[in-house]
């Protein structure tokens, strides 16, 4: 039983900064597929950030390139998405989700769709 739940979530000024973070529990691969989704209303889930945990390697949308950063404590089976310089396209409801994966480039091409284990999200809404 894997269960994944977000935490951080809030309501900041565009500029501000936010850390998720993702308590992962039941999900004992070694190897695989770990990241953060995110879904505005009335658009689809998009990726944001994702990590393969063999090295650590991360992949980030462009949209969120430079400003934000995903980690792992494998210790504590945490995933975190630490966001700086937050803007108001930066709306939306986060997910972290997780699969099994045998390299980073299959995490990459691994579609919301793809992914077996999701959270139930936290709102992060950035004002102007």
């Amino acid at each position: 039983q894997v269960q994944l739940v977000e935490s951080g979530g809030g309501s900041v000024q565009a500029g501000g900064s936010l850390r998720l973070s993702c308590a992962v529990s039941g999900y004992t691969y070694s190897s695989g597929c770990m990241g953060w989704f995110r879904q505005a209303p009335g658009k689809e889930r998009e990726r944001v950030a994702t990590i393969y945990t063999i090295g650590n390697r991360p992949y980030y949308a462009d949209s969120v390139k430079g400003r934000f950063t995903i980690s792992r404590d494998a210790i504590r089976n945490t995933l975190y998405l630490q966001m700086n310089s937050l803007t108001p396209e930066d709306t939306a409801m986060y997910y972290c989700a997780a699969d099994s994966g045998p390299s980073w480039a299959y995490c990459q091409g691994l579609g919301p769709a793809g992914f077996s284990y999701w959270g139930q999200g936290t709102q992060v809404t950035v004002s102007s």
